[in-house]
């Protein structure tokens, strides 16, 4: 279904860490020094990237520790641009902190907006705003610390999907949840810089796209740049864009961007997605698709970052897990 195994950055001692789903593979050369590792390893910015690359990733830290092969494996992932997750009391300075960053480098900074109330139907990503009126202020100091620098902000995982689903959530609060997500719209787009991209699940969830279409108007989905697919989740490229083109034609010719992360070898199975073995990175972030109406390939979910326990006692959901991370990037 729609899981996610992504961390929750700045929510990761206040709250719930997060989880995930998607993937693709490379297309941008690599370049840049290399500089000495350290707590936090500066990576060099690939030339024709137009996102940026943080040495604050999980992989980036995690680089930092390891030698030999498995440095050299681990870089594959360490120097391509993937998403900060927020969620909780300091995203506003975490926002503020990439963007500068991100801008300072002459680059768009990637960000997930991770705070719904009820998140995750309380599976292994629970969490989220304590209510509606929390979140409001949540989304609104994020706003704030993006400013006026440019950001693709991917807007609440899930969200929209669980309230089709069946996980739970009643009438009342799937309309409280669409209210919050329009609302949220509206205050990211006031920054001109800032690209906002809805939630729309994935190709192997759910399967009435024209609901899902109504609940994504509800949502903001006018307002919004765009949806996104996949995240989190290991259906191919293809099967992404067959989906995203038609939920794209039920609205209107909206654009959307493919969770590449995860996503070389396609899924193991329709319900396999909490950290399955055998899978592969796919193609590396660009804006350069060459399919129409899929602005970017973007790497959502942190590959390495664990799915949750999945009842096997394998890590929680967003720890990083190197032996899975260097198996996606040998794959």
């Amino acid at each position: 279904m729609g899981r996610l195994g992504w961390r929750v950055v700045a929510a990761a001692a206040l709250a719930a860490l997060s989880a995930g789903a998607v993937a693709g593979c490379g297309d941008v050369a690599s370049g840049g020094a290399k500089p000495a590792a350290g707590p936090g390893r500066l990576l060099g910015q690939q030339p024709g990237q137009a996102f940026y690359v943080s040495d604050q990733s999980s992989a980036a830290m995690e680089l930092a520790k390891v030698k030999g092969s498995d440095a050299k494996t681990l870089t594959r992932i360490a120097d391509q641009p993937s998403a900060l997750w927020l969620g909780g009391q300091d995203a506003r300075t975490e926002a503020e902190e990439l963007t500068i960053k991100a801008a300072a480098a002459s680059r768009t900074a990637l960000i997930v907006a991770y705070d719904i109330p009820h998140r995750d139907c309380g599976q292994f990503s629970a969490g989220g705003a304590a209510d509606a009126a929390a979140y409001r202020d949540w989304i609104a100091a994020l706003a704030a610390g993006l400013a006026d620098r440019a950001a693709w902000v991917i807007l609440e995982p899930d969200a929209v999907a669980h309230t089709l689903d069946g996980c739970g959530v009643t009438a009342a609060a799937a309309a409280e949840r669409y209210d919050l997500l329009a609302y949220a719209v509206g205050e990211l787009k006031k920054h001109s810089k800032v690209r906002v991209y809805l939630d729309a699940g994935n190709s192997g969830w759910l399967k009435d796209q024209d609901r899902l279409a109504d609940a994504l108007r509800r949502s903001g989905i006018a307002e919004a740049d765009g949806f996104s697919v996949n995240v989190s989740n290991f259906y191919t490229t293809e099967q992404s864009s067959e989906y995203g083109d038609k939920l794209s034609g039920l609205l209107g010719g909206k654009h959307y961007v493919i969770d590449t992360s995860r996503n070389g070898n396609g899924p193991l199975g329709d319900r396999d997605w909490c950290n399955p073995a055998g899978r592969a990175l796919g193609e590396t972030p660009t804006t350069g698709t060459g399919r129409p109406g899929v602005d970017a390939y973007l790497w959502i979910k942190n590959p390495g970052e664990s799915d949750g326990d999945c009842g096997r006692g394998e890590p929680r959901a967003g720890e990083f897990w190197l032996p899975y991370a260097l198996g996606l990037a040998r794959s």
